[in-house]
C-alpha cells in the first residue's frame, strides 16, 4: 500500500476510535463519522489522481481491497444513522420488530448479490479484471445505477460492492448488539452474567494465530495446561471464525524474513504511543 495512502487510513481510524469513546450518542457520532470519512475519500482521490499505476494487477488491488476500506467506512456510518433516525418509539417488541426488520434487508441484498458475494469470498480472481479495473465495466455483470453517475476516473464497476459487503458484516453485528441490548433489558439477570455485546475479530487471522500462539507459549490459560488446539477452538468460537490450517500459518509467520512478530509489535508500539498521548483516565 501506498505509504500516503496508508497514513491517511491510519489517521483515519484513529479519528474513528476517538469519535467511538468520545460521544455517546449514535447519531452525532455518525455525523461526525461520516463528515471525517468523507474528507478522507477525497484526500484518497487526490492521491490517485496524481498517481499512475504502474500495472494492471496494482490497480486491481486499489479498488478491490484499499478504496473499499475507506469506502465501507462511509457506509456503515451512513446506514447506522438511518437505522436510528428511523427507528420508532415504542417498546422492546416495537424495536425488536424494527431491528429484525433491517437484518431482512441485509439478507435481501445479499440474496440479490448471491453470485458476486460468492466470487468476492472465495478469492477468485478471474473476473478481477472486469470488476476491478476502470473503464472495464460489462453491462452484463449487474452493473448499480448508481455507477454511470460516478467519476470513473475513480472508480470500477465493483468496488462499491465489497465496500457494501464490508459494511454490512459490520451493520449486521451492530443490529445484533442493539437486539442483545434489548434482550438484556428484559432479562437483567442474564445481563448481569453474561457481555452485552458480540465481538467479531476484524484484523487478519495470520494476526489473530500469532497472538495465539504468543498467549499459548506463555502460558497465560488454566495456568498454561491448556493445549494449542484447545485455544485454537475457543477462539474460533468466541470470536466465530474459522483458523484454519493455523499451524502451518505458523511455519509462515516463523519464514518471514524480517518482523516475524509483526502484529504484536504493532500491539507494542500502539499502546506505547497511546500511554505517551493518552489524557484518558484509567
Amino acid at each position: 500500500m501506498n505509504f500516503k495512502i496508508a497514513t491517511l487510513l491510519n489517521h483515519l481510524n484513529e479519528q474513528l476510535n476517538f469519535i467511538d469513546l468520545e460521544i455517546d450518542d449514535q447519531i452525532k457520532k455518525c455525523e461526525q463519522a461520516i463528515s471525517i470519512i468523507l474528507k478522507s475519500i477525497n484526500e484518497l482521490k487526490k492521491i490517485i489522481t496524481k498517481t499512475n499505476f504502474k500495472t494492471e494487477a496494482e490497480e486491481i488491488q486499489f479498488f478491490k481491497e484499499i478504496k473499499p476500506q475507506f469506502t465501507a467506512k462511509l457506509v456503515f456510518y451512513n446506514r447506522v444513522y438511518k437505522i436510528e433516525m428511523k427507528k420508532p418509539n415504542g417498546g422492546n417488541k416495537i424495536l425488536k420488530k424494527y431491528y429484525n426488520n433491517e437484518l431482512q434487508i441485509l439478507k435481501n441484498f445479499f440474496d440479490s448479490e448471491l453470485e458476486f458475494y460468492q466470487y468476492y469470498r472465495s478469492g477468485n480472481i478471474y473476473l478481477d479484471y472486469k470488476y476491478f479495473l476502470r473503464g472495464k465495466f460489462d453491462i452484463k455483470l449487474t452493473l448499480d445505477p448508481y455507477y454511470f453517475e460516478t467519476d470513473t476516473t475513480f472508480a470500477t464497476s465493483h468496488d462499491f460492492k465489497v465496500a457494501t459487503i464490508l459494511a454490512n458484516d459490520l451493520i449486521e453485528l451492530y443490529i445484533e448488539n442493539q437486539l442483545i441490548k434489548l434482550e438484556n433489558k428484559e432479562n437483567p439477570e442474564k445481563s448481569q452474567r453474561q457481555p452485552n455485546l458480540k465481538m467479531n475479530w476484524t484484523s487478519s487471522k495470520v494476526a489473530l494465530v500469532e497472538l495465539m500462539y504468543a498467549l499459548h507459549t506463555e502460558g497465560v490459560f488454566n495456568n498454561g495446561a491448556a493445549d494449542l488446539k484447545e485455544i485454537a477452538e475457543y477462539f474460533e468460537h468466541i470470536f466465530k471464525i474459522d483458523l484454519g490450517q493455523y499451524r502451518r500459518v505458523f511455519l509462515e509467520i516463523r519464514a518471514r524474513k524480517s518482523d516475524k512478530t509483526k502484529f504484536i509489535t504493532i500491539l507494542n508500539d500502539q499502546l506505547l504511543k497511546r500511554m505517551e498521548n493518552s489524557d484518558e483516565v484509567i
